[in-house]
């Protein structure tokens, strides 16, 4: 319980820091569309109130923002770029495999200074969520289901 706190607030923390808030992203795209909201979930085959609930998500999964990009008219690869996890020695193919791809904010190059170590903390952030699945799979595999 105390080690699930501590991986929220430092994942939140780096979110805050290092990367735009997803959902929110998303939501101006949709505002900025001017497609109502419920011809998007209509569409979506989601209730509004899920549809509010992904707005309020840092990570978004990568088929649901392309789905919406496509009902919108809208190339999200402009905002994003999906996170690769491929460099990551601790991640094991399996791992790989059962990972549901998420969609990470991609860093521009006319940021400030600091954004090398806005770029550092995220490399380091994806490098600890990704140990973090492959720990949980390894929980699973020795332990099983609850």
């Amino acid at each position: 319980m105390v080690y699930n706190r501590i991986h929220y607030i430092f994942v939140c923390h780096l979110t805050a820091i290092t990367m735009p808030h997803q959902g929110e992203i998303v939501q101006e795209a949709i505002k900025n569309s001017g497609i109502s909201i419920t011809r998007i979930v209509e569409e979506l085959g989601i209730t509004r109130p899920t549809i509010y609930r992904k707005f309020k998500d840092d990570t978004l999964d990568a088929s649901f923002v392309k789905r919406i990009g496509e009902i919108i008219g809208h190339d999200f690869s402009q905002d994003f770029t999906i996170a690769h996890q491929s460099s990551l020695a601790f991640v094991t193919q399996t791992a790989k495999s059962t990972v549901t791809p998420s969609v990470t904010p991609r860093v521009t190059p006319a940021q400030p200074a600091d954004s090398d170590l806005s770029r550092q903390l995220l490399v380091l952030q994806t490098k600890y969520i990704a140990l973090l699945e492959a720990y949980n799979e390894l929980l699973l595999k020795v332990y099983g289901p609850k």
